[in-house]
């Protein structure tokens, strides 16, 4: 009986889990202080050396660029749940709305996205094709029920949705200010006999 291989096992499983640890630090660290966060910070908060942090990302960029891909997917999974929605307006209503209240206190997202210098990998450019498509849907679904203009287009909302979301990031809203603006964005959203106010 052979055990040659049991013991890397354990070591692919460790990898993974450190992997996973600073994946979930970086985005507390992220959070807190927005990409001028250091590397050693993050590996501080996941409990590992920061040899461990490099060696699963080698830059910062590619850090956080593995938190977008991660958001993204998690994102491209709600977005394809909304498909079957008994009401589709007030599934992209909804969608958007979380999207804007998880932004206040996910100040990372916004950053990442400013960061022009970054070139941004081909996997996560498809996983926001993907995302965007996973909307196309719900959105046509709330246009054939009224509920939203029919003019939308699936970029425009996607558009709107981290304009947003990187202003409540950025702007450190309080929820007064972010309801209200919500409240406008999507009442702009309604076709005109449907808007309030």
């Amino acid at each position: 009986m052979s055990t040659s291989g049991d013991p890397a096992r354990p070591a692919r499983a460790d990898a993974r889990r450190n992997r996973q640890l600073v994946l979930e630090a970086a985005e507390v660290v992220l959070a807190r202080t927005g990409v001028s966060a250091r590397m050693e910070e993050i590996a501080q908060q996941a409990g590992v050396g920061v040899g461990t942090v490099y060696r699963h990302f080698r830059t910062k960029e590619s850090l956080i660029e593995a938190i977008m891909r991660a958001r993204l997917h998690t994102l491209i999974d709600e977005a394809e749940s909304l498909a079957d929605a008994p009401d589709a307006g007030a599934a992209v209503v909804g969608f958007f709305t979380r999207m804007v209240t998880q932004s206040r206190t996910k100040r990372a997202f916004s950053d990442a996205l400013a960061l022009a210098g970054i070139d941004i990998e081909p996997e996560t450019r498809a996983a926001a094709l993907k995302l965007q498509s996973a909307l196309d849907v719900p959105l046509r679904r709330a246009q054939e029920a009224g509920d939203i203009r029919p003019d939308v287009t699936g970029p425009e909302l996607m558009a709107l949705i981290a304009g947003v979301s990187a202003a409540a990031e950025r702007g450190g809203w309080d929820e007064r200010l972010q309801d209200k603006a919500l409240e406008i964005v999507l009442d702009g959203l309604r076709p005109a006999g449907r808007r309030e106010g």
